[in-house]
């Protein structure tokens, strides 16, 4: 009996009727373990009718998922060859997923996919079902999928999932607990207590059916596992032992399997196990009614008996070629089975890795290492090489420099030339990327001269482009393109086109500085070869460097659209570094354009996540200081963090940006002018053009009105405007631009008329303590009737918030996210969603910007 669950099968309904009308959506069934998904999933598939295709797959809890596992389960009810589309597409995802597209979209009638146990999905069914969001609104398809509401890894994800999917495609539906009257109702039809069972249960409807089941209600939630062993112990002998058989096989048990694992005595013991409510018969496959049982019927299993049971699932399913080898790696762990988990956890990770499931392909090279010690030094290397390579994919990069460490030595024990010059290039890669400039100068300079000592070959040309690369981040143009160019001759004459896409990204990034054209060309060139060849990283760092470009060049408009192309690209592909790094520069784009809220939210996004590496914080950082800089908010700790880049090599890209947020502190009186000078004169004597000194030229002349601007060759055409004493021009290209903070700093050059207009920009912007210097200069400057500016509101709240509410409007404002909001006020992520919604609700606002907007025009801060 299904109880309280019409209105969110009206709400599945509602969506099948506008996915058959041509308006796909995706419906997410959320609830604690044992709510009653999987039974609200089948009284609703029970009842669409034959007018739909029904697509039926689910997630698996393996000790490491088995990546695209659902889409596997879909392609087969839909008879599509996945195998041979993988190959066919080089396992490329974004073709594959178009392709599966199609496959499911292609049907006469309406399509519904079910992917049930979201939180145990693998990297590539996330990027899956992200895709599928993403492009579902026009289809006739509705992806249902379950996910659990508890706060692991795995939940977190799926939830990341739906907030990367477009609001409007997207539906959200609790499932919640029953309520004492539904439980009171099911207790009466079986003659039982029903509020002790409520008591028990709290409402949770797999406790409640099986305390039903039991002979006794008093039972405590702690304990109703044991009413699931006790019901067990009903079972014969026989039964008994096939259902602890069962029990190793997450989701499901294959027919043919437990034929092959129980022979032929297994048909009866199942039909008892059947009969007496512990297993459904799902046709050509056996499982517990719920994961909850299947877990406590496990754990029951003594060692022994689990790696027996486990050995004999490993060899019933090696005996079919279609098994998915990361369900034979789960077994292979539990049986403890030592040969076979070092013939297939590294398989298993290249597969991962295949199908861009980075972070699943990093696991499975866990478990083979954790089990390497009896291989030969060479295999043992290899599997350090892949595992350190998975691991700076996904930004564990600490991880990644201790695995190739570990690879070097072992290739100097082999004497292997080639493959610890490689390794020392990737160590000089890793070094650079938890902003350790020094190291990666050293290994990068290190893994030439030890390669040179060999013929020509691709890890030379490899290490010549890393030197390139390094040249570049240190604006050595020079050094860059001589290195560039001896990279590319080499990989061209040994075809290795990876390698030319990475040189022509050094050489283009350095060339937007000398021959703007010519760098465009090369850098589009290297992302083409990198897109057409699934060069994943590559393409990455074009997206990344192509938007760099356009920024210095203040194309905005480009810019924006090559962040949002690589973003997108990287979220699909489960590229977190590179996805990070560019939602740092997106942070900078957006407190340009003067959306502050939304450049802290994002910026607070990768800055508040603790395994986000130093480099990759450091655009974040960037944006978040200048803000707060502006807002008169506590920057201190960002600048220090800013700093100590420096400390550990200067680069240039890092001084600017440091330099200019120091400007602007002492420009507003906070900070040391003397100091600043002698930042900008350093900055000034390392810039190998005058084009990117525009900035801090600017900031010097603000601080040091007598000096000189110096040369403006080069220079962005608003720099070089208000430079050469032009303020209206510069203001006016500001103005296009859609940058109205910088357009404001160019009106303070300008007469009254301008300054009041750059007060009201800065007031609008929320940037007090800028707003007050510029009160400061017009009054120095003889202006009166200057406009005071908003203040608190001492009338009564008219919009209706409590003081809580207040706090967290205050806390949106300075642009903190709901995690750094729960922890300051330290209250629950939960509450703080509440609270947003309401205020969000009070202020009439649907975004987070809007209703500070709001809060501002009305006084509230």
């Amino acid at each position: 009996m299904l109880l309280e669950r019409q209105a969110q099968l009206d709400q599945l309904e509602e969506l099948l009727a506008a996915a058959a009308r041509g308006r796909g959506r995706v419906a997410a069934l959320l609830g604690e373990a044992g709510a009653g998904k999987t039974a609200l999933v089948e009284a609703f598939v029970s009842g669409v009718g034959q007018h739909v295709s029904i697509f039926r797959s689910a997630c698996e809890d393996l000790s490491i998922p088995d990546p695209l596992g659902p889409l596997y389960d879909l392609a087969r009810d839909a008879q599509w060859a996945l195998p041979r589309a993988i190959d066919d597409r080089q396992g490329q995802r974004l073709p594959l997923f178009s392709d599966a597209l199609e496959v499911f979209e292609a049907k006469s009638r309406p399509g519904l996919l079910v992917i049930e146990d979201m939180h145990w999905a693998d990297d590539a069914t996330l990027d899956f079902v992200r895709f599928l969001g993403r492009r579902i609104a026009n289809t006739h398809m509705l992806v249902l999928f379950t996910a659990r509401t508890d706060r692991s890894e795995g939940q977190m994800r799926a939830r990341r999932v739906l907030g990367e999917i477009p609001a409007a495609n997207v539906q959200r539906i609790e499932v919640p607990l029953l309520s004492e009257a539904a439980v009171l109702s099911l207790a009466e039809a079986a003659n039982r207590d029903g509020s002790a069972i409520y008591r028990a249960t709290a409402g949770n409807a797999f406790f409640v059916t099986e305390l039903l089941a039991a002979e006794s209600e008093m039972i405590p939630p702690a304990s109703v596992r044991d009413a699931v062993l006790a019901r067990a112990e009903r079972l014969s002998p026989g039964g008994r032992s096939m259902l602890d058989a069962v029990s190793v096989f997450p989701r499901r048990a294959d027919v043919w399997a437990l034929r092959g694992l129980c022979g032929v005595a297994s048909a009866g013991q199942l039909a008892e196990c059947v009969s007496n409510g512990l297993l459904d018969d799902l046709g050509d496959g056996y499982a517990f009614r719920h994961e909850i049982a299947r877990r406590a019927v496990e754990m029951a299993l003594t060692p022994s008996h689990r790696r027996e049971f486990n050995q004999r699932a490993l060899s019933a399913l090696q005996e079919n070629a279609e098994v998915a080898t990361a369900r034979l790696v789960h077994h292979a762990v539990e049986a403890q089975n030592l040969e076979a988990v070092r013939e297939l956890a590294p398989l298993a990770a290249r597969e991962a890795s295949r199908v861009g499931a980075h972070r699943d392909a990093a696991g499975y090279y866990e478990v083979a290492l954790r089990h390497a010690d009896g291989l030969p030094m060479g295999d043992r290397a290899r599997l350090y090489e892949g595992y350190a390579f998975e691991c700076h994919l996904i930004g564990r990069i600490d991880m990644a420099i201790e695995a190739q460490g570990q690879a070097r030595r072992l290739q100097q024990a082999l004497g292997d030339t080639l493959r610890e010059g490689d390794s020392l290039r990737c160590l000089s890669r890793f070094a650079y990327l938890v902003g350790d400039r020094e190291q990666a100068d050293l290994f990068g300079a290190q893994a030439v001269e030890l390669l040179e000592q060999a013929p020509a070959s691709p890890e030379l040309a490899m290490a010549y482009s890393n030197l390139s690369q390094l040249a570049m981040l240190a604006e050595k143009l020079d050094e860059t393109l001589l290195l560039g160019c001896k990279a590319v001759g080499l990989a061209e004459r040994l075809n290795k086109p990876e390698i030319v896409c990475h040189a022509l990204n050094n050489l283009g990034s350095a060339e937007q500085w000398l021959d703007l054209a010519k760098g465009r060309l090369h850098l589009a060139r290297s992302l083409d070869i990198a897109l057409g060849q699934n060069f994943q990283e590559h393409a990455a760092r074009g997206f990344t460097n192509c938007a760099c470009a356009e920024m210095n060049q203040l194309d905005l408009v480009r810019a924006q659209s090559f962040l949002d192309r690589g973003i997108a690209y990287c979220v699909e592909n489960d590229l977190a570094t590179w996805r990070d790094y560019m939602r740092g520069v997106q942070a900078q784009l957006l407190l340009r354009r003067g959306l502050w809220d939304d450049a802290a939210a994002m910026a607070h996004d990768v800055i508040d996540d603790s395994a986000t590496t130093a480099l990759v914080r450091y655009p974040s950082l960037v944006a978040l200081a200048k803000l707060r800089i502006r807002r008169g908010d506590p920057a201190a700790p960002l600048l220090d963090e800013m700093k100590r880049f420096l400390d550990k090599g200067m680069e240039l890209q890092r001084l600017v940006p440091y330099t200019a947020s120091m400007a602007e502190l002492a420009w507003l009186g906070q900070g040391d002018t003397e100091e600043a000078l002698r930042l900008i004169d350093l900055a000034e004597s390392l810039s190998p053009t005058r084009a990117m000194f525009a900035e801090l030229a600017v900031w010097r002349l603000l601080l040091s009105p007598e000096s000189s601007p110096g040369d403006t060759t080069g220079m962005a055409e608003p720099y070089r405007l208000l430079l050469t004493g032009d303020w209206r021009g510069a203001a006016m290209l500001w103005a296009r631009l859609g940058a109205p903070f910088e357009r404001a700093l160019a009106l303070l050059y300008g007469d009254e008329p301008a300054l009041r207009l750059a007060l009201d920009i800065f007031e609008g912007l929320g940037a007090r303590p800028v707003a007050q210097h510029v009160r400061a200069v017009m009054r120095q400057n003889g202006v009166h009737n200057i406009a005071r500016g908003p203040r608190q509101s001492t009338r009564a709240n008219h919009a209706g918030l409590t003081l809580r509410q207040m706090e967290v409007l205050h806390l949106i404002e300075r642009g903190f996210s709901n995690k750094r909001i729960a922890e300051h006020l330290t209250i629950s992520p939960k509450t703080v969603d509440h609270h947003v919604s309401a205020v969000l609700g009070k202020l009439d606002a649907v975004s987070r910007g809007e209703a500070t907007a709001a809060a501002r025009d009305s006084g509230l801060i």
